[in-house]
């Protein structure tokens, strides 16, 4: 009981030291512009979370790389790009693409917008800090900051933008064209990969869009600001995406997108395809920018069922995971924060 007892006075502060992160309305960069050099104890991470002699230098340098020039029109590149996504949804989870339709100008713009978002004075940005996921813009830092054991290094933008394509006017000045022009290219771009992984599971290439994991995107846009002890904490924990697929692009690896298989993947899969387990390191060189894509059809609010893919299964392969709404194994995600155990456990026969 005495243990207890000694436990209550540092998780109030704890808490109360979130809640100051929250009121300010500026999250983590509000930190850094006020000219904090030490890192405050709430965003400060197990030791074994940050390995040191991880390698922030060059972090895809492993992915495989996967040329889609030439899909169309040469059946032999057709096989050999469907074989290369096939492998690398297997044994990584993760792979990169070029020639993906998409051109550089629009990558680059819709990294510059999120940039001028952050940048901007905060009396500015705190109209849309919010904690009120009901609302079409959440910008906020850290969606788990109260569940989660440590805060991360990061601010966030969250917006549903698929089905439903929000008027301009919902959106940031600084940012809505380009966000509204990025989200129809990169939907383009997930039907056809969503055709290349239906193909690769041995389906007919409309299966998995007929299911409705394409039909819903929102936008994740992330800010990773520069930290004064970037070895004590972590711009993103170790985890997967509560999504079917990610496709994401940042800064140096121009023209590049990265893909990656999502949680709701592995389960219709049936562990066919594998959802990777991944971080994002804290830095003190610059600050940072990525877009994350999630491909989810919870942002429709549908009611449907996603279990294994009936057609993958058999007797020496059976199920190995129970059915679930997308909205339910969501909230179940969110809910549980980044906490370094995967969700999927939770659905697991």
């Amino acid at each position: 009981m005495a243990a207890i007892k000694m436990q209550l006075p540092l998780v109030s502060k704890t808490l109360d030291e979130k809640s100051k992160i929250y009121a300010t309305y500026s999250g983590v960069k509000g930190l850094v512009d006020a000219g904090i050099t030490k890192v405050p104890r709430i965003f400060i991470q197990p030791p074994d979370d940050y390995d040191k002699k991880s390698n922030p230098s060059n972090p895809l340098c492993e992915f495989p790389l996967i040329d889609l020039e030439g899909f169309s029109d040469d059946p032999n590149k057709r096989k050999e790009i469907i074989d290369s996504v096939r492998d690398a949804s297997e044994a990584w989870g993760f792979f990169q693409v070029i020639n993906h339709g998409i051109p550089d100008s629009v990558l680059e713009e819709m990294l510059d917008g999120v940039r001028r978002f952050y940048e901007q004075d905060t009396e500015v940005k705190k109209e849309w800090y919010t904690r009120d996921t009901t609302r079409r813009v959440v910008y906020n830092s850290n969606f788990d900051l109260y569940s989660a054991p440590s805060a991360n290094w990061r601010d966030t933008i969250f917006c549903p933008m698929a089905p439903d394509l929000p008027k301009p006017d919902e959106l940031p000045l600084v940012c809505r064209d380009i966000m509204i022009e990025f989200t129809k290219q990169v939907m383009k771009l997930g039907s056809f990969l969503f055709q290349l992984l239906s193909v690769a599971l041995g389906l007919k290439p409309d299966h998995l869009e007929d299911m409705g994991c394409a039909e819903g995107l929102a936008l994740l846009c992330h800010y990773y600001p520069m930290c004064p002890q970037p070895e004590l904490t972590l711009g993103t924990s170790q985890h997967a995406d509560g999504d079917f697929l990610t496709v994401s692009t940042k800064r140096p690896v121009r023209g590049a997108l990265v893909v990656n298989i999502g949680d709701l993947l592995q389960l219709v899969s049936n562990d066919r395809f594998f959802s990777s387990e991944h971080r994002v390191l804290a830095n003190n060189v610059t600050p940072r920018i990525s877009v994350a894509c999630f491909f989810r059809s919870d942002l429709s609010a549908s009611s449907k069922l996603y279990g294994p893919i009936e057609e993958l299964l058999s007797e020496d392969n059976p199920p190995k995971y129970r059915a679930t709404t997308v909205k339910d194994y969501v909230t179940y995600y969110n809910t549980k924060g980044l906490d370094r155990t995967s969700a999927l456990l939770h659905y697991r026969i």
